[in-house]
């Protein structure tokens, strides 16, 4: 069977999640690389023991703590790369399984950072979700979990919106939710033709 696989990315705040929920309720599968590395934090997930060795500290409850992690991080940032050496092959395998066992002619990949991972490969054609810089500043800030200084350290992990436009394959506004419901109506349907 002929498939195609959509990649899903988009800067925090530039509504990819309530995206990726609008492929869903269109009945595709989708595989959300965040939810995986929550499966994996939890009591029994494969990072557990690894990231318990290298950060005693975040092992609480018999899961790792995302809070004491991202604590760490900020005092030390090379802990970082320890942590994605751990967590993205655990990620890969858990992506892996999601693409061998689901039976779809349409399948999505949710990555925050697929352009500046390995992921892009895997994918037949990328969306890029996108709104205005200061709209992703006014969104991140109103959640009130995460400080300017926070939202500017993320900022600087992520490639710039300008660029990952530049490279999608389909650019889905959130602007409104009629507007980003729209595209991906549009973006099905040129998806399911080139299917035939």
């Amino acid at each position: 069977m002929k498939r195609y696989i959509l990649g899903l990315t988009g800067g925090i705040g530039m509504g990819k999640s309530t995206t990726a929920a609008m492929f869903r309720a269109a009945g595709l599968p989708v595989w959300d690389a965040d939810a995986a590395v929550h499966r994996l934090y939890e009591p029994g997930g494969a990072a557990v023991a690894p990231m318990a060795e290298l950060l005693p500290e975040a092992l609480v409850n018999g899961g790792i703590d995302r809070p004491v992690l991202k604590a760490a991080i900020a005092r030390e940032p090379g802990v970082l790369r320890q942590i994605e050496a751990i967590v993205h092959p655990l990620v890969a395998k858990d992506r892996q399984v999601f693409l061998n066992t689901t039976d779809a002619p349409i399948l999505v990949l949710d990555i925050p950072l697929l352009f500046e991972g390995s992921s892009q490969h895997l994918c037949d054609g990328i969306a890029v979700v996108s709104v205005p810089p200061e709209v992703q500043r006014a969104r991140v800030l109103a959640r009130g979990t995460m400080s300017e200084a926070d939202f500017e350290r993320i900022l600087g992990l992520q490639m710039p919106d300008a660029e990952k436009r530049e490279r999608a394959t389909w650019v889905i506004e959130t602007m409104s939710l009629d507007m980003a419901q729209a595209k991906v109506d549009q973006i099905l349907s040129e998806i399911r033709q080139g299917l035939g």
